[in-house]
């Protein structure tokens, strides 16, 4: 399996995540630009946290704009792996790969933390390898981590068995404690806390590593 790393002006843990995929669990993983136009043979892409060009305007909205977003898009489209991590998952939003939006906090503060998060489905690419109900020791780290969307797609998200991960004790404010949302297709999740920073006994936490074991899975069983 291949994981495909994107690196905006102002990401910051995007060696983190190529760390996680490549050393952590042991698969082929790869930079990719911004301006690059193709993903390089990707398997899942990565969109890693970071403060993607300063996070003017708001949090990813000039990131949808960069070409590597149209193969991201195109890729999503045909049924590939996406997964977006704390900026990653704002951009995904403010493209439209994902419904909702992330805005500040509601106690206006950053936050950096380890918090313990539910597991909602385990219905998905990212979290078949997770036992269902499962709490795992995650951190944080954003100030604009709070999800919000309107009462119809929260239903939604509800109704369909797409939030994929709640809060235990909700850190920022999130409506009905979502910290991580799949897409209609389940191909495509995005989530504020950072499982790339949980992948080792030193980081304190391996609760991470169940995401990318679940993609794992997920692709083995597609290429049987």
């Amino acid at each position: 399996m291949k994981f495909g790393v994107v690196v905006f002006p102002g990401s910051n843990c995007d060696h983190d995540a190529w760390y996680a995929a490549s050393h952590n669990v042991g698969h082929q993983a790869e930079f990719l630009w911004h301006s690059d136009t193709d993903l390089k043979g990707s398997d899942c892409v990565i969109l890693p946290g970071g403060f993607s060009y300063g996070d003017y305007l708001r949090c990813g909205a000039i990131s949808k704009f960069s070409p590597i977003m149209s193969a991201v898009k195109q890729h999503a489209d045909a049924g590939g792996l996406v997964l977006g991590i704390c900026n990653g998952f704002q951009i995904l939003t403010e493209c439209g790969l994902l419904p909702g939006a992330l805005v500040r906090n509601r106690g206006l503060k950053f936050i950096c933390k380890p918090v313990t998060l539910k597991v909602g489905t385990v219905d998905s690419p990212f979290t078949n390898a997770i036992a269902p109900g499962a709490e795992l020791l995650i951190p944080i780290a954003h100030g604009e981590g709070c999800y919000t969307a309107d009462e119809r797609t929260l239903d939604e998200l509800e109704a369909e068995d797409r939030i994929a991960f709640r809060y235990v004790e909700n850190p920022n404010g999130s409506l009905r404690d979502i910290a991580g949302v799949l897409n209609a297709g389940r191909n495509v999740m995005g989530m504020m806390p950072h499982p790339e920073r949980a992948t080792e006994p030193l980081m304190g936490s391996l609760d991470g590593l169940g995401v990318f074991a679940s993609l794992t899975a997920a692709f083995t069983s597609l290429h049987k």
